[in-house]
């Protein structure tokens, strides 16, 4: 398994040898995953020192940035993480719905740099990936290869990006500016739900000796940083809310599919607050709810496949959402004439507007599959829904004109704008909602086997052992022996 990123020991004494010598004279030091999930634990000069450096820099100390408590400026650290709690006057359910931005992130502005360091940061401590000459591969739908890159150029890697050619233009323009050579891009067919497409290239790139592939799908450190960090973050944020809310309680977590890795947030959710969690995906390819494919343009969620660290067994409910209705709200939510109908017409305040425009395609669907969740259980006021916006709306502008000619006729004008309102936020329903009993969760947990046993080489026997809940709570027993780990290095490199 140490593929998939699990060794507790040093693997090679050389490369760890070779690593310390290079982040010696780069003067990197490693945050602690702990830290990233309690921003007070970094040490005071740290946190002074970063108060000068820009947050989308290629600087060492941003790595301690890849949290979710970055204040309005990205460079100050807040005491809670930013959020908004959207009003029953936009969701039309009496249930409180919470947003956590994930924008505010350091150099990709989207959380997904936060798996990136928790898939690399422990292949360099345990002495499997030397950055003096290898490669890390990074392949994704959009911003965990945008965050891998980030992380490896911090940590004087050679980063390469892999995703399909029709994600967003600003994806694309991100990564010019930070790989090393044009040719560290690489763009496979398809767009978002062309997993498998990626897959193959990963493998032809496998034959290289000098290339580390970092799947985030099967990379078990993007589920036990997002189970800490993000899950404690989500608390603290569902804590801050309930303090003006006496007697509220944490009913559910959404997040869309993707690698699974946010979804891990849901297990930690669940653990402290009894929270259920609800996984999303694409009516236009609805691989779990319906073992169904397709294409869509909900960029960042992923489909077609059950990633190997999803816990499907301890997901209790599958909602599908539509990329028209995630097409739409982007265009009502960020245009002039939709911000303008939001005002004068729903009586939306200028703080609320401001916030909508902080939602990628993403954080529209899990919006959605929020308020289908509060409308499924008949949720009330003293129950909280938490989701996340993975990034915001300032990744897709280029998807506007698209979306305006293939939706709505080349113009959104003021009735597209009510009739938006009325189709997407107005008439949600629980349509395309499954909760899962164990017949269900078995079903979907049997899906992934195609992908995992017989296409990527997993045993039967590992693929297994993740039914049981056995399994996730001895993995989570990885991070205070990577924390310790990640100390050693530091004390090395000083």
């Amino acid at each position: 398994m140490t593929t998939l990123g699990l060794e507790r020991d040093i693997v090679d004494e050389g490369i760890l040898g070779r690593t310390v010598g290079r982040f010696r004279e780069a003067g990197i030091t490693l945050p602690t995953f702990a830290q990233l999930a309690a921003p007070e634990q970094i040490p005071a000069a740290t946190t002074e020192a970063l108060a000068k450096v820009d947050p989308d820099a290629a600087h060492p100390l941003n790595l301690f940035r890849v949290h979710w408590y970055n204040g309005a400026d990205r460079k100050s650290v807040a005491a809670v993480p930013q959020h908004v709690v959207l009003p029953s006057s936009l969701t039309g359910v009496a249930a409180p719905i919470i947003v956590a931005f994930g924008d505010a992130f350091p150099m990709i502005n989207a959380h997904k740099v936060l798996a990136a360091y928790a898939c690399l940061a422990p292949r360099v401590i345990t002495g499997q990936f030397d950055p003096t000459q290898h490669r890390a591969i990074w392949p994704s739908t959009g911003n965990y290869c945008r965050g891998g890159v980030a992380i490896s150029r911090i940590m004087g890697c050679h980063g390469v990006a892999v995703l399909p050619e029709g994600m967003s233009k600003e994806r694309f323009e991100w990564l010019s500016r930070w790989v090393v050579e044009p040719n560290d891009i690489i763009r496979t067919p398809g767009t978002e739900s062309n997993v498998k497409e990626i897959y193959d290239e990963c493998a032809r790139l496998d034959q290289v000796p000098e290339n580390v592939i970092f799947n985030q799908f099967c990379e078990f450190g993007n589920h036990l940083a997002h189970y800490l960090v993000t899950g404690k973050a989500l608390q603290r944020v569902f804590h801050h809310v309930q303090g003006s809310l006496p007697g509220l309680s944490l009913a559910g977590y959404v997040s869309a599919t993707g690698s699974a890795g946010t979804l891990a947030a849901g297990d930690y959710l669940k653990d402290e607050e009894g929270a259920r969690i609800c996984a999303v995906e694409a009516t236009e390819c609805p691989t779990l709810l319906y073992n169904g494919f397709g294409e869509h343009n909900i960029q960042g969620i992923g489909d077609k496949h059950v990633p190997y660290i999803h816990n499907v067994m301890n997901t209790d409910m599958v909602v599908g959402i539509s990329d028209a209705h995630t097409d739409a709200l982007g265009l009502l939510f960020n245009t002039e004439v939709g911000q303008r109908y939001l005002s004068d017409k729903k009586g939306m305040q200028a703080d609320l507007l401001k916030s909508l425009t902080r939602f990628g395609f993403s954080g529209l669907a899990n919006t959605l599959a929020a308020i289908k969740m509060a409308k499924h259980y008949d949720l009330g006021p003293d129950q909280a829904v938490i989701t996340v916006a993975t990034d915001g709306w300032s990744l897709y502008t280029s998807e506007a004109d698209k979306i305006m000619k293939q939706r709505f006729g080349g113009a959104f004008d003021a009735l597209d704008a009510a009739e938006t309102w009325g189709r997407c936020l107005g008439a949600v329903t629980t349509d395309h909602t499954r909760e899962l009993g164990q017949e269900e969760k078995n079903r979907m947990f049997n899906l992934g086997y195609y992908t995992w046993v017989e296409q990527q080489g997993v045993s039967i026997q590992e693929f297994q052992a993740r039914r049981k809940q056995a399994f996730w709570r001895d993995l989570r027993g990885l991070l205070p022996e990577w924390d310790r780990m990640i100390e050693d290095f530091n004390q090395r490199t000083r």
